[in-house]
């Protein structure tokens, strides 16, 4: 249907958006997407997104970009051109979604917090994030938190070891398996991994930056700057957070979705909140015979379930499992969301 109202008055949908990385897996975007079911060396897909990823070694200005379908418009420009539309009050989109699937086990990892990143990496964010598990191979299980007390100097330690011992850095860590319908929250400082076999939907701070203090992932040998970032291996382990742990820190991690309201043929829940974070939200929607009124200005939005249809004044649109799109700020309550079945969508939007 041809639609003659202005771009940021209806979602943007953008080109598929596959991002390398160092560890092999993307086989389970096959049911999610329609993607060939084999693993490689492209095992995300960057949603809806408006921040470069860092690749050592790679010069494309464009990697982790997402692109207007019908133009190829990076989407950092539509931002640029019309903040007001598309971001209302924000001044930055303030969240990064990403689909994630694991063939392998990442390198422990920690992210920095906010002030962390101002010192050392020039940015206003950190990299709090938050996993909803969609998808899991057998034995799929992420690493979370210390599982006893570590001093750093175990740690750097350990670090050192990982070097001949792939299983250095798994010791004192806590295994957890998962399942779909699992919701974690990440905060900045906590180590972990996402285990192999995972198929996670991350909704995280815009950024890229990762502490993973491992030399190996997988068969491949991280460089000093793929685990460090230009930093100095003492400044990097800061990063980590080294007073959480024991079972009581998987406990405090894994969350529960909570029921804000149920009427007319639709339901919502939220999945991390201000009760988690301050830095961003993702809120789960099923709709089963009836009709939702988008109504969160910039926001992301994931079709992890089901089929439906997104409609406003003279503007319709399919959507189906795997699909996603963005509501920019001008076109929030003025866009809704149909289905006749059931439908069952995730909305992401940056907090502050």
């Amino acid at each position: 249907m041809e639609n003659l109202q202005e771009p940021w008055l209806r979602p943007v949908f953008f080109r598929r958006n596959r991002v390398y990385r160092v560890y092999t897996g993307g086989k389970l975007f096959h049911e999610l997407l329609g993607d060939p079911p084999e693993d490689g060396y492209m095992p995300e897909e960057w949603i809806c997104s408006s921040v470069h990823a860092v690749n050592p070694g790679h010069t494309d200005p464009l990697e982790g970009i997402s692109l207007r379908r019908e133009d190829g418009k990076p989407f950092p420009e539509l931002l640029n051109e019309h903040p007001k539309e598309y971001l209302g009050e924000r001044r930055d989109l303030g969240v990064l979604v990403k689909y994630l699937d694991s063939a392998i086990r990442l390198p422990m990892q920690a992210h920095p917090t906010r002030a962390f990143s101002r010192e050392h990496f020039h940015s206003p964010y950190g990299k709090a994030e938050a996993w909803l598990v969609l998808a899991a191979r057998p034995g799929a299980c992420v690493y979370y938190g210390f599982s006893r007390q570590v001093t750093p100097e175990e740690f750097a330690a350990a670090v050192a070891e990982s070097e001949t011992d792939p299983d250095a850095m798994t010791r004192f860590v806590n295994r957890v398996p998962v399942e779909p319908g699992d919701v974690f929250f990440v905060s900045a400082g906590m180590i972990h991994a996402i285990g192999a076999g995972c198929l996670i939907l991350e909704a995280q701070e815009p950024t890229d930056f990762t502490i993973q203090p491992e030399y190996w992932c997988g068969s491949y040998h991280l460089n000093s700057q793929e685990m460090y970032m230009g930093l100095s291996p003492e400044t990097a382990l800061g990063c980590f957070d080294f007073t959480r742990f024991g079972p009581q820190t998987v406990e405090n991690g894994r969350k529960e979705p909570v029921t804000l309201w149920e009427r007319d043929g639709v339901s919502a829940q939220v999945l991390i909140g201000p009760r988690d974070t301050e830095c961003f939200s993702m809120t789960r929607y099923t709709v089963y015979g009836g009709s939702l009124t988008m109504e969160t200005p910039a926001s992301i939005w994931i079709c992890a379930e089901g089929e439906g249809r997104v409609c406003s004044d003279g503007y319709e649109e399919r959507v189906a499992k795997g699909d996603y799109f963005f509501l920019p700020a001008a076109a929030a309550g003025r866009c809704r969301v149909v289905s006749e079945k059931k439908l069952t969508l995730v909305c992401c939007a940056g907090g502050n």
